[in-house]
């Protein structure tokens, strides 16, 4: 019996235009591929991300194009098979071997296998063509199809609903619309007699987590095998082996003592066992599967909390509660091909690097590539996963259903060994929509006929398919039915998780009162801001010489898909700074530190509620989004190009294992309940301590102050010493009137107030708080700012004579990198930021609000 061979049909590739007569084939830019990167590889479109081409290539979507190669067959042995295997086909697409049609798919994420033993030429080379159909046009096609269907959707267009692709290729309010079509992912041809289809694990581990009981569960293709061996081994060391006779399915249970668990970032360590099973006929080995696994006890907790209603909603991972700040993740391109794998481990690395916990993979992506989960794996951070559905109403047409049971169990399937995913929801905001629109959706009916004879059937989808899906095969992980989801709806703040967009869309609040607006779990939230202006050059035709180089021009505003996003980024800056669009670069600059003000309210407010056992009033807050997949004006705190925003530093910073957290409020106390003139008004500030770690810290609280106009310290006193703050999770530390030389003159409004955490007379965490809005502030420019490299060029070294908001270091070379930015000023301290790259000739500038003005 021979081992199972698999051949990559990788090469020779080839590909034209099916509906252009005459069209000639050409060699293909890579593969896998898809047909934008072939035809910018011939000059036959150009770039979609540069100036406003993509409007220049939408006729791409609308038609056909055909894939072919040639491949020699391989020799065959009696009572072998040969099965062509296509990992990821984009989506219509007829696939024809040596003349004969040999499968379709409508689907771009299903996998499929052909056995193809029957079709290989015995005398010459095998021709393999592949014609992709318009998935835009076949969508639209189905739409009409169905037309009592309650077509709906928020982002591009109804026909997206009708085919399973990533929905973002319909373009979304912060991607272009890019209807790809191709051979995505991997094609292989295999030959075997037997061979391993799965290799999974049940891992159960006691509450003592002394204790792993791990079972193996083998599948097998074929009845030429005899014996099934089982390894598990750690760090290349064996922790266990079992042979067991070869079965469809077969199991073997292993039991581990002192288990080495995998913890998320900062709680542990993220090791890996592998499994290994080897298929063997008569002792010898003919197939092999090898997967990592992390060990670890991991529950979503909703319990009831104590003095506030609903129910908690957070992640514990080995007994350990997390509040889990993060990010959400779109595909990091809209050419998927084209992302290499050191591309994802660089961005997972930003999300570790940046004191994130958890990525949210959203719906209208892709289930993504193993690169991705593995480098999550490896660095610690969780993984929250919406099947691929995104603000719309879906239909549910059998065949569909069928093609979504489908796409769901192979991918599940896929995806199950890695221990990062620690929850499965149904997708992204079509509840919500279902609520906005309308639709007919109670919660209380359980009937599922009503459901699909319903205007909403594809309640069916999450309640019914997905929900059957995971409890076949991922059991012991978490299910939502969507997200957000809980409660009496969607914006239940009580149970669930929410979407809070009342800061940039709906009702527009200001982004101090974020601590209003907090939920249990808060899956997105965010503000836009431009990009590095290196990213804009990049984009514009003529890089810095573009006419269009300014904020408010054509080409600048179709890199921003957002709707209203001129008014909206225009009220949110004029509420809170003194700005103007000249120059760009100062423009760029007060987007970013409009957003990273907003972005660290949020998660300084929210992480407040994180306040100990049956007082995880929120436990945990996802910004939209870590991303981009072009280069654009977006919610990303980091562009295409991977380049931080001055939010992630924000972020970053409020994410610390230690922080601390202050607030500033007005109280009025009129003399009587008519007056409007006997008011007396005190400003407040409140300080609080976060403690993400699982000591209990002692600390002492140092307050200062300082007049923004004469940069005079006017205040400094210690107001908390030997404090204790318990271990994971927020305490307050101190409530006073901002401190004033001269009460009710007014001098609140000039006051800056900095508090400090010390242990052990070293300061551990620092935070600056300004008056607000900073527009109102007459701020002193520093005579004497200094951003000095030390002589290692490993930092630089930040101080002012005067209180200045927002310094940002910057340099023109990009291989210089910066551990930290955006910081508060004050004087008499020196703030040190860790740089990579810099070498004694860098140049390293600075920039700060009203630098300008």
């Amino acid at each position: 019996m021979v081992a199972r061979t698999v051949i990559p049909i990788d090469e020779n590739w080839q590909f034209k235009q099916a509906d252009k007569q005459g069209d000639e084939y050409r060699a293909v830019s890579q593969f896998p591929t898809n047909v934008h990167l072939d035809l910018m590889h011939h000059n036959l479109i150009p770039d979609p991300f540069i100036g406003k081409n993509e409007n220049d290539v939408q006729w791409v979507g609308e038609a056909q194009w055909t894939y072919k190669t040639t491949f020699a067959s391989p020799v065959i042995s009696s009572g072998a098979k040969a099965v062509l295997a296509f990992d990821g086909l984009d989506t219509f697409a007829t696939v024809l071997l040596n003349g004969k049609v040999i499968l379709e798919t409508d689907s771009m994420f299903i996998p499929e296998r052909v056995d193809v033993t029957n079709h290989l030429s015995h005398s010459g080379d095998n021709e393999l063509v592949i014609t992709f159909d318009s998935a835009y046009l076949r969508g639209w096609q189905r739409v009409e199809k169905y037309p009592n269907h309650k077509w709906s959707c928020w982002n591009g267009d109804n026909s997206r609903l009708a085919v399973r692709k990533a929905q973002y290729h319909w373009g979304w309010d912060w991607g272009p619309a890019l209807l790809t079509c191709g051979p995505w992912r991997p094609v292989n041809l295999e030959i075997y007699e037997s061979r391993l289809t799965d290799l999974y694990t049940s891992v159960d581990i006691d509450e003592s987590l002394k204790r792993a009981k791990v079972i193996a569960h083998t599948t097998t293709e074929g009845a030429e095998a005899t014996h099934v061996r089982v390894d598990v081994s750690l760090n290349g060391k064996e922790v266990a082996a079992e042979t067991i006779p070869a079965a469809e399915t077969a199991s073997v249970t292993f039991h581990i003592s002192s288990p080495e668990l995998w913890y998320p970032i900062r709680y542990g360590k993220q090791p890996l066992y592998t499994i290994k099973a080897t298929l063997l006929a008569n002792g010898v080995s003919i197939d092999t599967i090898s997967k990592k696994i992390g060990l670890r006890r991991a529950r979503l907790v909703e319990h009831e909390l104590e003095d506030q209603p609903g129910t908690s909603f957070f992640f514990e991972i080995n007994n350990i509660p997390i509040f889990c700040g993060g990010s959400n993740w779109i595909p990091a391109d809209n050419f998927i091909p084209r992302i290499s794998p050191k591309r994802y481990r660089d961005w997972v690395k930003l999300v570790a690097d940046g004191n994130q916990f958890m990525i949210r993979v959203w719906g209208g992506g892709l289930y993504e590539e193993a690169a991705f989960y593995e480098a999550c794996d490896e660095m610690g951070i969780l993984v929250w996963h919406d099947f691929m559905f995104g603000c719309g109403n879906y239909p549910v047409w059998p065949e569909l259903l069928e093609s979504i049971d489908r796409e769901a169990r192979v991918n599940v399937t896929r995806l199950r060994h890695h221990p990062c995913i620690v929850i499965w929801a149904g997708n992204n905001e079509d509840y919500q929509l279902a609520e906005q629109e309308n639709l007919e959706y109670d919660p209380k009916d359980t009937n599922q006929d009503n459901w699909l004879q319903s205007n909403f059937p594809a309640r069916y989808i999450y309640e019914k398919v997905l929900a059957d899906v995971c409890k076949d095969l991922i059991p012991d992980v978490p299910y939502h039915y969507g997200s957000p989801w809980g409660g009496k709806d969607t914006t239940d703040p009580t149970i669930g998780d929410l979407h809070q967009w009342n800061v940039w869309h709906g009702s527009q609040e200001k982004y101090q009162n974020f601590d209003k607006l907090v939920g249990r779990f808060v899956s997105e939230f965010g503000m836009e801001a431009f990009p590095s202006v290196k990213t804009i050059d990049a984009y514009l035709p003529q890089g810095k010489d573009d006419p269009d180089r300014y904020p408010q021009s054509s080409t600048v505003d179709f890199h921003n898909k957002a709707a209203g996003h001129e008014r909206r980024l225009a009220l949110y800056l004029v509420e809170n700074m003194r700005y103007g669009p000249d120059p760009l670069e100062q423009y760029v600059y007060s987007t970013q530190l409009m957003q990273a003000e907003c972005l660290a309210s949020a998660y300084r407010l929210w992480k407040r509620e994180w306040r100990g056992p049956s007082r995880e009033y929120c436990g945990g807050a996802l910004v939209w989004q870590i991303n981009d997949c072009w280069p654009v004006t977006s919610w990303a705190i980091c562009d295409y190009y991977l380049r931080p925003k001055h939010a992630y530093y924000t972020v970053k910073r409020e994410m610390a294992p230690i922080s601390i957290g202050m607030t500033r409020r007005e109280h009025q106390y009129p003399k009587d309940k008519y007056t409007r003139v006997y008011i007396d008004t005190k400003i407040k500030v409140e300080i609080w301590g976060s403690n993400l770690m699982l000591e209990d810290l002692t600390v002492d609280c140092v307050v200062k102050a300082w007049d923004v106009e004469t940069g005079k310290e006017t205040f400094s006193k210690t107001v908390a010493t030997s404090m204790v703050l318990p271990s994971n999770r927020s305490t307050e530390i101190y409530a006073m009137e901002v401190p004033v030389s001269e009460p009710k003159a007014g001098l609140e409004g000039r006051t800056v107030v900095a508090s400090y955490l010390y242990q052990s007379g070293k300061q551990i965490a620092r935070y600056v708080n300004w008056p607000e809005p900073l527009k109102y502030m007459h701020l002193q420019k520093p005579k004497h700012l200094t951003a000095e490299l030390a002589a290692d060029g490993k930092s630089v070294a930040v101080q002012a004579e005067v209180p200045v908001k927002g310094v940002a270091v910057e340099c023109e070379d990009d291989a210089v990198t910066f551990d930290d930015n955006l910081v508060d000023i004050v004087p008499g301290e020196v703030v040190h930021i860790g740089v990579s790259g810099a070498s004694s000739n860098t140049l390293i500038t600075t920039r700060y609000l009203n630098m300008l003005s």
